[in-house]
C-alpha cells in the first residue's frame, strides 16, 4: 500500500519554461429542470447560480456578508429574463462556464448572453445581444417582499436555531422601481441576535465594549437595465416559495448590458466605487481569472477516468473558492455563495432560498478550516486573508469573554462560533445560576477550544509559503499569541481550581477537562490539543516547555497514538488520534514515528469504525500523508467524485448542507498531499501517494516561497521548474 515514489529534492531545477495553463470549460447543451441544476459564476465576493429553465434565464445572486438581524445569510434575490420568441428552446442551446475568464455564456438561436462578476468591485454584468430585435421581460423576484415568520425548523438558517423567539421573522426588504432602475435594501434593526446572545451568555456587563457586525447593517442592491422600463409588479411561486416580481420590459431588445451592484455596510453611505466601463470590467476580470489558473494547477492526460474526474472536481472546487476572493467574510463551509432552493436538497424543507442548515453568520470551525487549508499549496493567499481577518475581528470579544468569565488572559474561541466571536446561543446550552458561564453546556462542544490553532497555523505557514507577505501577516501574531495564552493560563487556572497545583510533577500542563474534537469527551490530555499546541507554539518558549507529550497506547502489541490519556465517552465520529499526522504533521512521511502513525491508521478500532469519505471526514488526507497509495486513491476518488447535482462540484449535504464545501476542501487537501509533501527541514517529496500508472503534471506551492512544477509520465518523474517567490 506504500507509494513507490518518494523523491527528495535538494536543489533547484529549471529545465523548461512553464507553459500557460488553460482549464477546460463546463458545457451543457440542454436546459435545467430547476435551481439545483444551476451553474456557478462569481467574482470579488458575489456568487451567482445561473440556469435556463423552460426557456427563461434565471439566476440567484448572493454577496458575502449579507447577515440579517437573525444572522441568516440572505440572498440578494432572483432574476429572470424571458424572451417572447423563446430562443433557448431550440436544439442549438448551449450554456458554458468558461473557467479561464470566470464567465458564463448562454446562446440559443440568435440570442447570446454573457454573465460575469467584476473581480475588483461587487458588480454583476449581464450582457445581452441578439441578431434581431426581441421582446423581453426582465424580472427581479423577491420572497422578502413581506415579513416572514420563521418556524422552528426554518430557524436552522439563523443563529437562534431551536431557541426561536416568539416573534422571530425575516423582515421585508424595501424595494423600489422606476424607469430602468431598481433598488432594494435590507436594513437591520438595532436589536439583533447579537443582543440576545450577549444577554443569554451573561455578558451584559461588557456589552458596550463588544464588537457587533450586524446591528444596523444595511444591505443594498441597485440594478440598471438600459433599454428596459418598469411596467409593474406580478406574483408567483417558485419551488416552495411565493414571491413578488418587479418587471421591466423591452419591446425591441437587440443589445443591453444589465448592471447589478451589491453592498453591505454599517452606514447608509455607499462604498465609493470607481467608474468602470463594461469592456474594462470584461478585460480585467478575464485577466484575473487567467492569472488565477497560472498560480497553480493539476492536470492528467485523461487516460484514466478516475484520476481525470478527481482532478477536474478539484479544479471546479477551486473555482468556487475564487468567487469569494475579496470578500470581507470567508466562504461558508455549508454552501458558500451557491446554495439553492432547499426543497431540492430535502423535500421536507419547504423554506425560502435564504435557507441553509447550520446557519449563515455561525461558523463551525472544524468544518470551516477544511475550506481554507488548500489555499497554501494552491498559492491563493489573497483568498486566505478573509478567513484569518475574520478571526482577527473576533479577537477582542474572545479576549473580553475570557477575562469576564475566568479572570485570566488569552482568547477563547469556541467551535460553534458567531461572526461576532461569541458561542452560538443555542449551542451554548442552559446554565444553572452561578455555574461556569464560560463553558458551553453541550455534549458535543464542551471544552472544544483548539480549532482556532489551525487558523493560527495557516497564518504562520503563510509567512513560509509567501515570504513577500511577512510584513502584512505579522498582524496575526496577536491572534496566535492570545490563542496560545488561553490554553496556558486557563489550564493552570483549571488545575488550581480542581487541586492544589497548576502543573503536574513534570512541570507540564494538565489539560483536563479537554476534548478530542467533538468525539472524545471529558478527556485528559487529548492528543489533538497537545499536537496543536506543539505545532503552533514556538520552540524554547515557556509554553513549549509546559506542553505534555502526545499520549500513546498499545493495540495488539503495536504502539499507536491514543485519542487521550483517558476519556469519559465518545460523542461523534471524528478521529483526533490522527490529527498529529494532519494537520499538525508531527508524525508521517519523512518524520519520526511513521510506524506509530501507520499503526494508528490501520489498527485503532475506533479509527477503522469511523473511516469514511463522507462530508468533512479526512481519512483521505491521512492516507496520503502516510504514503498509503491504494487507500489515498480510493478515498480521494470517492471524496472528489461527482456530486448528485448537475454541476459536478455541488456535493450533497453530507453532515451539513449542499453544496458541501468542506467535502470539496477536504478533497483538495487530499489530492495535494498525494502529489507533494515536505519533510520538517523543507525537502520536497514528489508523488508520495500517487499511483505510478496515472500520468499527471502539477504546479503547486511549498515553503520558502517555492513553486514546484513536476510530472509523472509512464512511471518516470520529471521536475520542470522549482523557483523561489522571495
Amino acid at each position: 500500500m506504500r507509494s513507490l515514489f518518494l523523491v527528495l529534492i535538494y536543489s533547484i531545477f529549471s529545465e523548461a519554461i512553464a507553459l500557460a495553463y488553460t482549464p477546460k470549460p463546463v458545457v451543457w447543451t440542454s436546459q435545467s429542470r430547476n435551481s439545483s441544476e444551476s451553474m456557478p459564476c462569481g467574482g470579488h465576493d458575489i456568487g451567482l447560480n445561473v440556469w435556463v429553465e423552460q426557456g427563461d434565464l434565471l439566476f440567484y445572486a448572493q454577496q458575502s456578508g449579507w447577515f440579517d438581524e437573525n444572522n441568516t445569510l440572505l440572498k440578494a434575490g432572483r432574476w429572470r429574463l424571458h424572451f417572447d420568441g423563446q430562443p433557448f428552446n431550440g436544439t442549438d442551446f448551449r450554456q458554458e462556464l468558461c473557467l479561464d475568464d470566470g464567465a458564463v455564456y448562454i446562446k440559443g438561436k440568435a440570442v447570446k448572453i454573457k454573465l460575469w462578476v467584476d473581480v475588483l468591485q461587487p458588480l454583476v454584468f449581464v450582457a445581452i445581444s441578439s441578431q434581431h430585435t426581441e421582446q423581453a421581460v426582465l424580472s427581479y423576484e423577491s420572497w422578502r417582499y413581506r415579513d416572514r415568520p420563521l418556524t422552528k425548523a426554518a430557524c436552522q438558517q439563523c443563529s437562534y436555531k431551536w431557541l426561536i423567539p416568539a416573534d422571530c421573522m425575516t423582515f421585508a426588504d424595501s424595494i423600489r422601481a422606476e424607469g430602468s432602475q431598481l433598488t432594494f435594501t435590507h436594513k437591520n434593526r438595532e436589536q439583533t441576535v447579537f443582543d440576545y446572545t450577549v444577554h443569554y451568555e451573561h455578558l451584559d456587563a461588557i456589552k458596550d465594549s463588544l464588537y457587533n457586525p450586524i446591528g444596523g447593517l444595511m444591505m443594498q442592491g441597485e440594478m440598471t437595465a438600459p433599454g428596459f422600463r418598469f411596467t409593474g409588479t406580478g406574483s408567483g411561486t417558485y419551488a416552495s416559495t411565493d414571491y413578488r416580481s418587479w418587471n421591466f420590459t423591452n419591446n425591441r431588445l437587440k443589445k443591453s448590458t444589465i448592471q447589478i451592484r451589491l453592498s453591505a455596510t454599517s452606514s447608509s453611505c455607499h462604498t465609493p466605487y470607481s467608474t468602470l466601463s463594461v469592456p474594462s470590467s470584461e478585460k480585467r476580470s478575464a485577466s484575473w481569472w487567467h492569472n488565477y489558473w497560472q498560480r497553480s494547477w493539476i492536470e492528467t492526460d485523461g487516460t484514466n477516468e478516475e484520476a481525470a474526474r478527481m482532478v477536474r472536481n478539484y479544479e471546479l472546487m477551486r473555482y468556487l473558492l475564487g468567487c469569494n476572493a475579496y470578500g470581507q467574510w470567508p466562504t461558508k463551509f455549508n454552501g458558500g455563495l451557491f446554495t439553492f432552493d432547499p426543497v431540492y436538497v430535502d423535500s421536507a424543507m419547504t423554506f425560502t432560498p435564504d435557507y441553509r442548515k447550520w446557519g449563515g453568520g455561525t461558523m463551525t470551525a472544524q468544518n470551516q478550516r477544511l475550506v481554507y487549508w488548500p489555499m497554501l499549496k494552491s498559492g491563493d493567499y489573497d483568498l486566505l486573508r478573509s478567513q484569518l481577518d475574520t478571526y482577527l475581528r473576533m479577537l477582542p470579544n474572545a479576549v473580553a469573554r475570557t477575562r469576564h468569565y475566568w479572570g485570566h488572559d488569552g482568547a477563547c474561541f469556541t467551535e460553534q462560533i458567531e461572526n461576532f466571536g461569541l458561542p452560538n446561543p443555542a449551542e451554548y446550552g442552559k446554565h444553572a445560576e452561578g455555574s461556569d458561564y464560560g463553558l458551553e453546556r453541550n455534549a458535543w462542544l464542551e471544552y472544544e477550544w483548539d480549532t482556532v490553532l489551525e487558523f493560527c497555523m495557516m497564518a504562520q505557514l503563510m509567512k513560509q509559503y509567501a515570504p513577500q507577505t511577512i510584513e502584512e501577516v505579522t498582524k496575526y501574531d496577536t491572534l496566535i499569541s492570545q490563542s496560545l495564552r488561553f490554553f496556558d493560563e486557563h489550564y493552570q487556572w483549571q488545575a488550581r481550581k480542581l487541586g492544589s497545583k497548576a502543573l503536574n510533577d513534570s512541570g507540564k500542563l494538565i489539560i483536563y477537562p479537554g476534548s478530542g474534537c467533538e468525539t472524545y469527551k471529558m478527556a485528559y490530555n487529548p492528543s489533538s490539543t497537545i499536537a496543536a499546541l506543539k505545532a503552533v507554539a514556538s520552540d524554547g518558549t515557556e509554553l513549549s516547555e509546559r506542553i505534555p507529550n502526545i499520549p500513546l497506547r498499545t493495540v495488539d502489541g503495536d504502539t499507536c497514538i491514543a485519542p487521550a490519556v483517558a476519556w469519559a465517552r465518545i460523542q461523534n465520529v471524528e478521529t483526533p488520534q490522527l490529527y498529529p499526522v494532519w494537520p499538525w504533521r508531527i508524525f508521517g512521511l519523512g518524520r519520526p514515528g511513521l510506524s506509530i502513525a501507520l499503526n494508528t491508521y490501520m489498527k485503532d478500532t475506533h479509527a477503522l469504525e469511523m473511516r469514511s469519505s463522507k462530508g468533512w471526514k479526512q481519512d483521505n488526507i491521512w492516507a496520503a500523508c502516510l504514503g498509503l497509495t491504494d487507500e489515498a486513491r480510493r478515498l480521494n476518488t470517492e471524496k472528489l467524485s461527482d456530486g448528485p447535482y448537475r454541476f459536478p462540484a455541488f456535493w450533497d449535504q453530507g453532515f451539513d448542507w449542499a453544496p458541501d464545501h468542506n467535502r470539496g476542501g477536504a478533497g483538495m487537501i487530499g489530492l495535494q498531499e498525494m502529489l507533494l509533501q515536505e519533510t520538517p527541514d523543507g525537502q520536497l517529496m514528489l508523488f508520495p501517494a500517487w499511483p505510478h500508472e496515472w500520468n499527471c503534471r502539477f504546479r503547486l506551492h511549498a515553503s520558502n516561497g517555492r513553486t514546484v512544477e513536476a510530472s509523472i509520465q509512464e512511471g518516470v518523474i520529471n521536475v520542470y521548474e522549482m523557483k523561489s517567490n522571495k
